[in-house]
Parts: C-alpha cells; structure tokens; sequence
C-alpha cells in the first residue's frame, strides 16, 4: 500500500489525536531510519527516549525473540525469571528494596501516587492525602495523572479531575514548605529535568531542600524517572546528580528499549504499602518486556554513561556559538535547544534534510539513543546548525 492509502486508512479509523508530520517510516537500524522511499535520516528522538539502543539493536532483538520462543506472557498468578531477574538488577542498581511493574509511564505514576496515599493513610489515617507536584511537570494522560500535571493546558475537557494535587512554583523552596505544611501533604512529585515543560532542570539546591524538609516531615519524595531515567541524563536514574535518596520511584519509556514496560520502585519506607491485592496489572512484568529490559540495563554501565555526558557536552559545546540558538538546556542526552525560529518550523526543516528531532514546548528537543556513534552525531548536529542558524 501506497504513503497515501496508509493516511487514508490512518484518517479514517484511527483516532484523531496526533498532528503527525508528513513522514512515514518503515525501517531502521540503529540511529538511523528510513522512510518508504528509502530516503535516510540520523534519529535524534528515539522514539520520545524510548528506543535507548535505537532500532533494531541486535543485543535487544536477541533477547527479546529468545524470550518469545519460549513463553511470550502468562499472569502474574505465576512467577517468571525475567521479571524476578530485572526486579533484582533494578533494586541493587539503585538501592530500592521492591519494584512493581506496569507498561507505561503513566501507570507507575499511578502505581506512585496510589502507594504515598496508602502510606499516609495506613500510618497517620484519614486527612493526609495531599501530593504536591511542579508547575510545568508532566506525569500522564489518565484522569489523575493529567491532575498532578501542573500545567493549565491539561486542565480542561475531562472534568471532574482526581481532587488532591496541588502545584509549587519550582525553585521555590519557601512556597513548597509552606504548600507541604498547609494542605497535610502524603508526597511530593518531581520529575528533575521537565521534559514536556521544556527540559528544564531542577537546581540540586532546591531538589536537596525539598527532600531534607520532606524527609523531617514524613513526607514522601517521588521522582518521576519516565524520561529521564534508564541512562538518558549519565546516570541510570537522573536522581543520582542531585545526592538524594527518593521513598518511591517512577520510569518507563528507554527501560524495555522500544517494548510497552514501567516499574515503580519502592525504597525502604514504602517498600512493604502495597499488599496483595491492593495492584495489579495484567500485563506488567510481561516476561518478553522484561528480558528487553534486562538487555538494556545491562548495558548502562558507569564507562557507558560516561560516554552518554560526553556526547551530551559535545553537542552543547558545538550549539553555544551558533546564530539563531538563545540557550541549550539538559542533561547527558535530554536536551532542549531554545531557538530563535520557531521550533515547529525547525523539526520540520531537519525532516527536510534528513534529521528526525522533536519540540518541548519552544525548544527544539533532542533524546538521541545512547549508542548513536560520534561520526552519526556530528553528522546530525552539522545539519541542525544548518537549519537553527539565522
């Protein structure tokens, strides 16, 4: 079927809920994907910081098609090796004592927020339920965790919201104490570099205030790990800049390298709150997901992710000077170019040439696979100095 047949059966039967860009890709190996003229193009997005090896990664095919061969899914009624093996890599990697597995971001946000609440509750009783999260966050597309998103946009067309979140301005140490305080608050929920709100980090003075408050108060610290987490900023979970120590623990996306997979880990507070049947899923954990995962956590290693900031810096560095860029924000590989052009009208000149970047808000965005090769990286950062420069 031809590119047009493929967008009429897309228009036709497929809810009308993404401005796609006039592209359709059919392959890809690596860093790189091709569309179905054979054209090529360097992938600076992985798949919104999903495809942590990019596509197609050999190590990852194996894994997964082996586990594939033998059992695809059964229910969590019964154990698996791979979700017992991934759970133990996950908790000595960071310290957590129990993990729960879902498939998406927005489940283990869920998953979080459900396990601070039964904390609360199961500890201090009724009234203490409140969780407070960031102005400009992102944390999911259900019900409640559109509700502890703290952007207005979001706000709107789904009424009645989860009641219970309420939204501190970042960086203001003084007003998050006073929100925590005030509203008898469970938690707080922070992601440390907002990606949706534009990739902007958290300085590792405020994130420090606010979990040594929390800690004095019995307050739950959340970190939502969604983006940021499985290598994307240099280290395994983006928390580990900041020399905090997070009660609970949220991430999904680069974990399984392109499969549907979450987790969220519980540290020694809240690692005993959810009991059995209080959660559930029926496909998290799937054992096909979690030896994907097990290929791509097996590879983060420290000389890994040392390349992951080297990468990362190489490509600041070479943004600094260029006409048309005002600022580069981020970490490692999550990184937010603000531009003087629009940043719509610049992914849109980069597909032209051959480079697949994305926006957050607007910043032009990059979230390559970890893997990409300095000879591809230059490659893409010369055409995208080509299209910013003014």
């Amino acid at each position: 079927m031809d590119f047009n047949g493929i967008k009429a059966l897309d228009k036709k039967y497929i809810a009308n809920t993404y401005n796609r860009f006039d592209r359709l890709f059919t392959s890809g190996k690596g860093s790189e994907l091709y569309d179905e003229k054979g054209k090529r193009y360097i992938d600076l997005s992985a798949g919104i910081a999903v495809n942590t090896f990019g596509t197609a990664d050999p190590l990852w095919l194996e894994a997964v098609t082996k586990q594939l061969s033998s059992l695809s899914h059964i229910s969590n009624l019964y154990y698996t090796e791979p979700q017992a093996i991934l759970a133990k890599k996950l908790c000595e990697r960071t310290q957590m004592k129990k993990v729960f597995f879902s498939n998406s971001g927005a489940e283990a946000n869920e998953c979080a927020i459900k396990a601070a609440r039964k904390y609360s509750h199961d500890k201090y009783g009724e009234g203490r339920n409140t969780i407070i999260t960031l102005k400009d966050s992102f944390h999911g597309r259900t019900i409640t965790t559109l509700s502890a998103t703290g952007q207005e946009v979001f706000h709107k067309d789904f009424y009645p919201f989860t009641e219970g979140f309420i939204y501190s301005d970042p960086e203001d140490i003084q007003g998050i104490r006073k929100l925590m305080e005030d509203h008898k608050a469970c938690a707080v929920m922070m992601e440390l570099i907002q990606g949706e709100g534009g990739v902007r980090v958290l300085s590792k003075d405020f994130v420090q205030e606010v979990a040594s408050f929390a800690k004095e108060k019995d307050i739950l610290v959340i970190v939502d790990e969604v983006q940021t987490g499985n290598g994307r900023t240099g280290e395994l979970y983006s928390y580990m800049n900041y020399d905090i120590a997070p009660d609970i623990i949220s991430t999904a996306k680069g974990l399984a390298g392109g499969l549907p997979f979450g987790a969220t880990l519980f540290g020694e507070k809240t690692e005993a709150v959810l009991s059995s049947g209080s959660h559930g899923s029926t496909f998290g954990g799937n054992p096909v997901s979690a030896a994907g995962a097990i290929s791509i956590i097996d590879r983060l290693t420290d000389t890994f992710l040392d390349e992951v900031v080297s990468k990362g810096e190489f490509i600041k560095k070479e943004l600094a000077s260029v006409p048309g860029v005002v600022a580069v924000t981020g970490m490692g590989l999550m990184l937010g170019i603000e531009t003087v052009r629009p940043a719509k009208e610049i992914v849109e000149r980069a597909l032209e040439e051959g480079l697949v970047v994305i926006t957050a808000k607007n910043k032009v965005r990059l979230l390559p696979p970890l893997n990409i090769s300095m000879e591809l990286l230059q490659e893409a950062i010369e055409i995208l100095k080509g299209v910013i420069e003014v």
